[in-house]
C-alpha cells in the first residue's frame, strides 16, 4: 500500500505536540510548496530546527524528509478529496450520505496505515494462549465490547463480557496471570475503564488495548496497543467515527483467530448454531 502523507498527518494530528501541529499545519496548507522546498527552507519558514522537521517525518512513518516529499508529490499529482470534507446543511440527502460513506472509508484506510503488524500478531497470540479473555468497555465503548464478545465467543476461546461497569470491575478482580483483558476506549482516558485496567494489571493479567490515542493512560499501560484513527467534523464526533475502525479491527482479530484456532472454533460454532436452532423450534 502506498503511504499517504496527508492522510497520515490528519490521522495523527490530535496526538501531535504543539510544535508538531505547527509543522503539520504548514504541510496541510502548503503541500505544493513543500515538494519544491528543501528541509532548510521549511525549517526557516517555521523557525524550527532542521532536526525537528526530520523527526516529524519519522513520526508519521517516513525515513526522512525526502521520502515524505515523494509521497506528498504523488498525492499532489493525483489529488484526493480532502479528508475533512465538511457536511453542510445545504447538502442534499444523497450528498450527505456520500460524504459519510467517504469519511468512513478514509477512517478505515487511515487505521490500516497506522496499525502495527507486530502488535496485531502479538495480540492474536495472547488471545490464543489465554485461559480466558475478558472484554471491557464503558459508555459508548461498551457496545463495541459486546460486539467483540458476540464475535470472539465463536472462536472457541473462553470469552466473557458485561455491560455494567461494576460487574466489569468485579470480573477484572478475578483475572489471573494466564488471562487476558481486552480493553476498548477511544480516548484512552475514561476513569472507569482505567480503574478496570489497573485492577486487571494488579492481578497479573496480560492486557490488550484498542484506542485512538497512543499517549493516553490506556495506550501507555497495556501490554499491546492497537490504534485506530478517525476525524471529527461538525456533525460527527471523533469518538462516533472511530467505532467503524474499532469494529473492523475486531473483525480482523476474529477472522485471524478463527483461522488459527480451527480445531476449537469449528466445534464452538456448531454448538452455537445448535443452541440457536433449538430455541427456534
Amino acid at each position: 500500500m502506498n503511504q499517504s502523507c496527508l492522510g497520515k498527518i490528519r490521522s495523527y494530528y490530535a496526538r501531535f505536540s504543539e510544535k508538531e501541529k505547527k509543522i503539520a499545519d504548514y504541510i496541510l496548507n502548503h503541500p505544493d510548496k513543500i515538494i519544491h522546498s528543501t528541509i532548510n527552507e521549511v525549517s526557516e519558514d517555521l523557525n524550527v530546527a532542521d532536526a525537528t522537521v526530520f523527526r516529524f517525518c519519522k513520526r508519521i512513518g517516513f525515513k526522512g524528509y525526502q521520502a515524505m516529499k515523494i509521497a506528498l508529490a504523488s498525492e499532489i499529482i493525483e489529488p484526493i478529496q480532502q479528508i475533512h470534507e465538511e457536511i453542510s446543511d445545504q447538502d442534499s440527502e444523497k450528498v450527505i450520505t456520500e460524504k459519510v460513506f467517504r469519511s468512513n472509508i478514509r477512517t478505515l484506510e487511515n487505521t490500516l496505515q497506522i496499525l502495527g503488524d507486530h502488535a496485531l500478531e502479538k495480540a492474536i497470540d495472547m488471545l490464543l494462549q489465554a485461559d480466558r479473555v475478558n472484554i471491557f468497555g464503558t459508555g459508548g465503548s461498551a457496545v463495541i465490547a459486546m460486539d467483540a464478545f458476540h464475535k470472539l465467543i465463536r472462536t472457541g476461546i473462553k470469552v466473557f463480557s458485561f455491560l455494567d461497569s461494576h460487574f466489569q470491575l468485579m470480573a477484572a478482580s478475578q483475572l489471573t496471570k494466564n488471562d487476558v483483558a481486552l480493553v476498548i476506549s477511544h480516548s484512552g482516558t475514561n476513569k472507569d475503564t482505567i480503574n478496570i485496567l489497573n485492577t486487571a494489571i494488579g492481578q497479573g493479567a496480560k492486557t490488550i488495548g484498542i484506542t485512538s490515542f497512543p499517549k493516553s493512560p490506556i495506550g501507555q499501560k497495556v501490554d499491546v496497543a492497537l490504534f485506530t484513527s478517525s476525524e471529527e467534523t461538525e456533525y460527527r464526533s471523533e469518538a462516533l467515527a472511530s467505532r467503524i475502525a474499532q469494529l473492523s479491527l475486531i473483525d480482523a482479530l476474529y477472522v485471524n483467530l478463527m483461522i488459527q484456532n480451527q480445531a476449537n472454533a469449528k466445534p464452538a460454532l456448531e454448538r452455537i448454531r445448535q443452541a440457536i436452532s433449538t430455541t427456534k423450534m
